[in-house]
């Protein structure tokens, strides 16, 4: 069966916590192997903030990085069907011939970095009428001040938020920005028993 995902526990466990929900989105409970679990608190977590706090920085891009790699040796080895792609720079961003489109179209998820008072990992689950769907691990009950921010509480297993596509695009520190183009980072992960072909994928977003 699939588990509701989660909330950081933490105001640093951003990046586990988002990566262990893209497997809980992926997979059945019974299908996840404890291994990756262990790996993605293994690494992450390795930021040390301005004092030398070791961990009060969250989770580093070398890292994330890293596990994007890590998944793909391990599903090659284990024969587990996940697939994962890591981006940076100018090709991340929302648009109909992204990749980052292609993947949540594909069924795939998207683990993104944003700005969210400061740098923070989300999941994106899915895309549609200049609109992305996305869980956030960061708790929130209030609604946004900003219209355009949909906050969803209904839906447990796959999203938490609704925020248009120019939001995320942005190359400023506004809520949820992708920020500058060179700076950019995303991680893209399949379940590829479950991933769509190309030619099931043909959909234009309006």
């Amino acid at each position: 069966m699939k588990n509701p995902l989660n909330y950081q526990i933490t105001e640093y466990d951003c990046g586990p916590t988002t990566l262990l929900n893209a497997m809980s989105y992926l997979f059945r409970r019974e299908q996840i192997p404890p291994d990756i679990i262990k790996h993605i608190m293994l690494f992450c977590l390795d930021s040390y903030n301005a004092k030398g706090e070791f961990g009060k920085n969250g989770t580093s891009r070398m890292a994330m990085m890293f596990l994007s790699n890590w998944l793909n040796q391990f599903g090659k080895m284990k024969k587990f069907p996940v697939h994962s792609e890591y981006l940076t720079g100018e090709e991340v961003y929302i648009g109909e011939n992204s990749k980052v489109m292609y993947a949540l179209q594909q069924d795939g998820v998207v683990a993104v970095r944003v700005m969210y008072g400061c740098w923070h990992y989300v999941l994106l689950t899915g895309a549609g009428h200049q609109r992305v769907y996305m869980f956030d691990p960061y708790f929130r009950k209030k609604p946004f001040k900003q219209k355009e921010l949909e906050l969803i509480t209904d839906m447990p297993y796959s999203m938490n938020r609704c925020v248009p596509w120019e939001m995320l695009n942005n190359t400023g520190k506004g809520p949820y920005a992708l920020g500058p183009g060179e700076t950019r980072e995303a991680i893209i992960i399949y379940n590829t028993e479950t991933q769509k072909k190309p030619a099931d994928t043909i959909e234009y977003f309006i």
